[in-house]
């Protein structure tokens, strides 16, 4: 079966850590898991999904980890497919055996760092490269696509960062404001100040809890109005000192 080996190493890191953990490890309420499980989900984009599913699956498992379509097949997808490619397969894979545990009341707060929808899988340089080549084609696409899904999946924020891409700030808002319950596109927006380092967020008392020298990856803060509309506010602000 395909990566069979891959998943059951997989497995076997999850149930040696979960042994490992005891009993101190509370079980998250459902509607903390439910939000988790939505943090994660992907967007599959439409375009040529067929062909790129097909050519995934013939992909050999590597022992070093790596999975990448051959130059042949790659080079036969046209942009479009390319991008589809990229945003459901990852051709570096991490085999981890520290398991995080379980984030308790993962509903009621905004990390300082977004879901990893690819469980840690890692796009390799060569898709590096053609996201950052095409950034404005990219940036086309998961507008695109979003409009027709009604959500950024996690692959699509994770591209945004990768790119920099700063221009989309008021089309984040935009997705945000239609049902205000990704609370990762609010994250995106300060992954965005923070890597431009735009002063007045960096300074701010939410960059030091989240990205200070005590932070980890489950640094949060409070979801609530107020801190959803100061983190807008500034997102915005810092977007209208880049268009000048």
């Amino acid at each position: 079966m395909k990566y069979l080996m891959f998943v059951t190493a997989i497995l076997g890191c999850l149930h040696l850590s979960a042994q490992e953990q005891g009993p101190e490890w509370r079980e998250p309420g459902s509607s903390s898991k439910a939000y988790g499980v939505y943090r994660n989900k992907l967007t599959v984009p439409p375009y040529g999904l067929a062909k790129v599913k097909a050519l995934i699956e013939k992909i050999p498992y590597e022992e070093d980890d790596s999975s990448p379509m051959g130059n042949k097949d790659y080079m036969s997808l046209s942009l479009r497919e390319k991008f589809t490619y990229h945003m459901i397969h990852m051709e570096i894979n991490a085999q981890n055996c520290d398991i995080r545990p379980p984030i308790q009341d993962e509903d009621k707060k905004i990390f300082g760092m977004m879901a990893d929808g690819f469980s840690e899988s890692v796009w390799s340089d060569r898709q590096v490269k053609f996201l950052i080549s095409n950034r404005d084609s990219v940036m086309a696409l998961i507008k695109e696509s979003t409009d027709r899904s009604k959500r950024m999946g996690a692959n699509y924020k994770m591209a945004i960062v990768e790119i920099n891409g700063r221009e989309m700030i008021p089309y984040i808002i935009e997705v945000y404001n239609r049902d205000q319950k990704d609370r990762d596109l609010l994250t995106l927006l300060m992954l965005l100040m923070k890597n431009n380092e735009y002063k007045p967020f960096m300074e701010s008392q939410s960059f030091r809890k989240l990205y200070g020298p005590d932070a980890s990856y489950q640094s949060y803060i409070d979801y609530n109005k107020a801190n959803e509309d100061l983190i807008i506010k500034r997102a915005t602000d810092y977007y209208n000192t880049i268009r000048k």
